[in-house]
Formats: C-alpha cells, sequence, structure tokens
C-alpha cells in the first residue's frame, strides 16, 4: 500500500491514494509508493517511471518549501 505523509496545518496527514493528496500542504514529509517486485511488465515500468514526477509535483505544491 502506498504511504503519503504530509504536515498540513500543523497536522501530519498519511493518504494511501496519490489522488487524494490536497492541492496545497505545508510540507512532504514521506513518500512511499509501492514498487512492484522484479520482474516488471512493460505496464508496470510505465507506472515506476511516473513517480518521480509526482514526486517534483508534491513539491511544487508544498507552501512551506525552500524556494532558492
Amino acid at each position: 500500500m502506498h504511504e503519503f505523509v504530509i504536515l498540513l496545518n500543523g497536522e501530519l496527514k498519511t493518504y494511501h491514494n496519490y489522488d487524494d493528496i490536497p492541492e496545497q500542504f505545508d510540507n512532504l514529509i514521506k513518500f512511499k509508493p509501492v514498487i512492484p517486485e522484479p520482474p516488471h511488465e512493460e505496464h508496470q515500468h510505465d507506472e515506476i517511471g511516473e513517480w518521480n514526477k509526482k514526486l517534483q509535483e508534491l513539491m511544487k505544491r508544498e507552501k512551506n518549501a525552500s524556494r532558492n
């Protein structure tokens, strides 16, 4: 089961579905998608390849992210 933990208004919130994560939150605490054991089928490779993009998107949605 995926596990995504965010800090929202001083409270830790855990989500198991990426799509349930709010559009804005204070900080991303944990990003732990489930990666199936190899060997992988082609559709699994596609899904695995999307997780980095999703992590980058969440980091942009952080309200308290450090902006250099």
